[in-house]
């Protein structure tokens, strides 16, 4: 009999603990959306919010969905919801793009989730907001288009050796993983001049790893995606600290320019109080850049690749402009910045693939004061979300938005805040030009060699953080005759 009361007492118990603890959420997420003339729309469950809605649109190939089907039902530009496990309001439009690019670090500011402080151990000593600040004191002499026009030549050989090495006398391949080789072989070159790749091997798996947890669902259990992001950024990071310590030692004898590379700047740039950073402060920073410098730009060139197999209009117009450009070259001659600013029409074609499939769906910022919008009462400390998508795919800006069409890009192009794939304002992606050079670089190398046809005809994209086809597309080669 007392066995079947203290059962029962412990069932009472953990009932209420259960109840409280169900009650203190519901509370604290009803309370955290009772400020008055908040922008309409709902705010899901407790914790998970709207989050289920919001990431299951992407893993079904459509994003757009959960941001218009919002818009439509809240007659809106704004509308509030809960992601992440934060209240947020989702900013739709040229308008609502303007005004978050244009109030960086007065009204709001750069706010990464939690998943991302974990990885980078480092920012949790500032803050990830701070170390992006710093980013960008570094790297614009690295990035800027004066500085990237010595780069071309070193790209051109890159993605020669890569098409001899990995494409020629191939008959079938799949892009997606050779699109990330590619674009890491390059980010390893020109950040911290590694040219092995037998080396840059050694980063890749792990590299990869990293790349697709550091936004994830934040569990850090064995073989969850955080898990095993944490577990790769940390051997990525003992690699990464060996190549420092012997740069550090090249510099001192003598052997490395301290001009000729990210790293060796980052060596040798003291900050304002005459302090240089520490080995895994730069580790952090590196490892940030190849992130950065990789992943989206193997997405739009994935991407590119699928769109020009569908297309063959397309691809011959590229191919035709290529050509022109090939046959100035005299036998070996590398490309150069003359060469890829002739590129007109395949950078068109780029951005066209780029704004049906934005590689950075959008971006999260936070408001560090309180303040009004369109006559909507937005708390500080609420999570801002922009969205490529709610321009890129709208017919108020672009006309018949399902249609490719890369006139689009002529002359003055699309409206300002309309066509964002880079962000916008004082945080628009710094690598920018970068990323234009070795995505055209990449598209003369493999025009003046192939026409394709997709294995998959109706390949289903999906969009997790990335847009990727789901099987990674892959192709069948057909050389040109020499």
């Amino acid at each position: 009999m007392e066995d079947n009361n203290l059962y029962l007492s412990l069932l009472l118990l953990f009932v209420s603990i259960v109840t409280l603890s169900l009650f203190v959420l519901f509370y604290k997420h009803r309370s955290a959306f009772a400020a008055p003339n908040l922008p309409p729309g709902a705010t899901g469950y407790p914790v998970i919010g709207e989050s289920l809605e919001f990431l299951s649109t992407g893993w079904k190939g459509h994003p757009e969905k959960f941001i218009f089907d919002r818009m439509i039902r809240y007659s809106s530009q704004l509308f509030k919801t809960s992601i992440l496990g934060e209240p947020a309001v989702i900013f739709c439009g040229a308008t609502c793009n303007k005004f978050l690019f244009s109030n960086e670090n007065k009204l709001v500011a750069a706010w990464w989730p939690n998943s991302v402080n974990k990885v980078f151990p480092t920012t949790l000593l500032s803050n990830s907001k701070q170390e992006s600040k710093k980013m960008r004191k570094l790297l614009p002499q690295f990035l800027k288009p004066e500085a990237l026009q010595r780069y071309v030549g070193i790209m051109d050989t890159i993605a020669r050796n890569h098409f001899a090495s990995l494409w020629d006398n191939k008959t079938e391949l799949t892009v997606y993983p050779l699109a990330k080789r590619y674009t890491f072989l390059l980010a390893c070159r020109l950040f911290m001049s590694i040219e092995d790749v037998n080396h840059v091997a050694k980063f890749e798996n792990p590299f990869h790893l990293l790349a697709s947890g550091i936004i994830s669902v934040p569990i850090d259990l064995p073989g969850t995606p955080f898990n095993k992001a944490i577990k790769a950024a940390n051997a990525i990071r003992k690699e990464l600290l060996k190549i420092i310590r012997q740069r550090k030692v090249d510099l001192a004898e003598g052997k490395a320019s301290p001009t000729q590379d990210i790293l060796s700047h980052m060596l040798l740039t003291c900050d304002e109080k005459g302090q240089f950073m520490n080995e895994l402060d730069i580790a952090d920073k590196i490892l940030g850049l190849l992130i950065g410098g990789h992943d989206t730009a193997s997405a739009a060139i994935t991407f590119i690749v699928k769109y020009l197999a569908e297309l063959p209009h397309i691809y011959d117009r590229v191919y035709q402009e290529q050509m022109e450009i090939a046959k100035l070259k005299s036998p070996g001659e590398l490309l150069n910045w003359d060469d890829v600013n002739r590129m007109q029409y395949s950078w068109n074609v780029a951005c066209e693939v780029m704004r049906i499939a934005p590689p950075l769906q959008g971006g999260f910022r936070e408001a560090i004061n309180d303040f009004i919008f369109d006559g909507f009462s937005i708390p500080k400390g609420w999570k801002l979300y922009w969205s490529a998508n709610s321009t890129h795919k709208s017919p108020e800006y672009f006309p018949e938005p399902e249609k490719f069409d890369p006139t689009r890009f002529e002359g003055q192009g699309p409206a300002p805040y309309t066509f964002v794939p880079f962000g916008g304002g004082p945080r628009m992606c710094p690598g920018k030009e970068y990323a234009r050079l070795e995505i055209l670089v990449f598209m003369h190398n493999l025009v003046k060699r192939f026409k394709w046809q997709k294995l998959i005809p109706d390949e289903k994209i999906i969009v997790d953080p990335l847009p990727i086809p789901a099987k990674n597309l892959p192709i069948r080669l057909h050389p040109h005759k020499p």
